[in-house]
């Protein structure tokens, strides 16, 4: 049995300095129905895929929690306990106890960062335009350029027409060869609300010269007005000429005088590494194509937009020390800044060394590979396909429901990793099991587990997951069709829902609740967001 901890016990700790990771461990989309504000999401099916990216050092301290009336957290200390984890505690009583004690319970997903989105709204008077006064400046012949802050790959499914794509960071850092004249007028979206804001605000925080406003809302307000999104756009900001970059980097100077961000040397830094008693996080916060192509060895990729957009699944320790690693030293300045406004007092932005700014580092390129394999009897695609068809093979999907909805093996059945006792109770009991996820990794970390609830079944993994069956150019299905358990596994978000009316519910559901953050938060008292003149 893990140790427990308290209610009064862990408040104590929150609202201290020393190192904490707090972490629930029930599914996404149970965590979005509610949790403490500092819980990251670490989902019991999940754990081993993500438990040492959240969380480094096998030493730091961990409270796991669940609902409180499940067997969950001492299901997930006992597995971390197997990982080399040395530290990890039990909420007594999960987040029953922490609501029953008078603690708030945050609904949603990423809660920091989307709090610390409209705090800058409300305390920076940020501005922004409704998608109807967009439509106009449009329509007007005004010079202007829509500068989209998210991912590519969110980008690419649904863009305002005309958007370029310049996630989050990348914006002070290529918007002076987008913007030249400064006449032009910069409009920053996002789905909803927070990288919109954010993003405005970092390009006004650099000083530009031009009018920047964020777009009210993002695609969600424009969708909601009526108009219509572009699909399949692919439109990127350009790597910045020698005139944008001497510009992003005098911009960056400024900010990080502002907003007193930290730099550390390569030397200061391998000394961090030897401290056994802190944790430090390596977050290189350029793109990822510039990341595989070079990299510090044991760093990990972080898109600057997106660890402000969602700090929490990148980091996972409190007052945990983060260096960001950029050698232009825009993308890592402006990153900082915003971290030191959330609250993290220990973040520094690493000074670049050499021409390529990686002098004297060990080095790495390619994809990141997995810290964890799939392992135990396999079977190929082809062959598993001849199964089926003789009615010789129960395949079970262990990937999300939105990836299964989307597509599948037909005939496959749903479960959830962390549920297969009750995928167990529905499915009629076969002669032979196989198990598949997205690359086939999660599903041989279940293996072992589907064997002692089948122990008279032999399990087999398919070969590469349904990304091989896939490549197979086998048939697939899709829709939900063999579900065995509730489809609260990840959060799904408004523009996953199927139908044109959920869609509008739950967008319009999402927005208020962001807009609802910045009250909520100042309920608790261990939220400490800074602000600076």
């Amino acid at each position: 049995m893990a140790r427990r901890i308290d209610v009064a016990r862990l408040r104590e700790r929150l609202a201290g300095r020393d190192e904490l990771a707090l972490l629930d461990v029930r599914e996404q989309g149970v965590h979005y129905k509610g949790h403490p504000f500092f819980a990251s999401s670490l989902p019991l099916s999940r754990l081993e895929l993500v438990a040492e990216d959240l969380v480094p050092r096998r030493t730091a301290p961990i409270v796991v929690l669940d609902g409180g009336d499940e067997d969950l957290a001492e299901r997930a200390a006992q597995k971390l306990a197997a990982l080399g984890f040395t530290d990890a505690a039990i909420l007594e009583g999960g987040c029953r106890a922490w609501q029953a004690a008078g603690g708030e319970l945050f609904s949603g997903v990423n809660v920091p960062s989307k709090a610390f989105g409209e705090f800058v709204e409300h305390r920076y008077e940020t501005p922004r335009i409704p998608p109807e006064e967009l439509a106009r400046l449009k329509e007007s012949g005004k010079k202007l350029v829509i500068l989209d802050a998210r991912p590519y790959e969110e980008y690419h499914r649904m863009n305002i027409p005309g958007g370029i794509d310049a996630p989050g960071a990348e914006l002070v850092y290529r918007v002076h060869d987008l913007a030249p004249d400064r006449e032009t007028i910069v409009v920053v979206n996002c789905a909803g609300r927070t990288r919109s804001i954010i993003g405005c605000q970092s390009l006004r925080n650099a000083g530009i010269a031009n009018e920047v406003v964020a777009l009210k809302d993002g695609t969600m307000g424009w969708e909601l007005a009526g108009f219509a999104c572009e699909r399949g756009s692919t439109r990127v900001a350009p790597t910045p000429s020698a005139r944008g970059l001497a510009a992003a980097r005098a911009a960056a100077h400024n900010v990080a005088a502002r907003f007193q961000v930290k730099f550390a040397t390569r030397d200061r830094i391998l000394a961090w590494q030897q401290e056994a008693s802190r944790t430090l996080y390596l977050l290189d916060v350029r793109t990822r194509e510039e990341f595989e192509a070079k990299r510090i060895a044991g760093s990990r990729h972080a898109p600057g937009g997106q660890l402000v957009q969602a700090t929490d699944e990148f980091v996972g320790v409190r007052n945990a020390r983060i260096v960001l690693i950029d050698p232009a030293r825009v993308r890592s300045v402006m990153t900082a800044s915003w971290l030191n406004q959330m609250g993290w007092d220990e973040v520094y932005v690493l000074e670049p060394e050499g021409a390529d700014g990686f002098a004297g580092w060990p080095l790495d390129k390619g994809p990141r590979p997995r810290a964890v394999q799939a392992h135990g009897p396999s079977i190929g695609a082809q062959a598993l396909q001849a199964m089926i068809e003789k009615e010789q093979a129960c395949v079970i999907d262990l990937a999300t429901s939105l990836r299964y909805r989307r597509a599948h093996i037909p005939g496959a059945w749903w479960a959830v990793r962390a549920r297969l006792a009750e995928a167990r109770s529905r499915i009629p009991i076969p002669a032979r099991i196989v198990l598949t996820s997205e690359d086939g990794v999660l599903a041989g970390l279940a293996a072992s587990e589907a064997a002692a609830l089948w122990p008279d079944t032999a399990v087999l993994l398919l070969e590469g997951g349904n990304a091989g069956w896939l490549a197979a150019q086998l048939p697939v299905e899709s829709g939900i069709t063999r579900a065995t358990t509730a489809l609260d596994d990840v959060w799904y978000k408004p523009y996953d829902h199927e139908h044109e009316t959920d869609y509008e519910k739950h967008a319009r559901a999402y927005l208020s609740w962001e807009v609802a953050l910045v009250d909520q938060i100042k309920r608790d008292p261990t939220i400490r967001f800074r602000a600076y003149d």
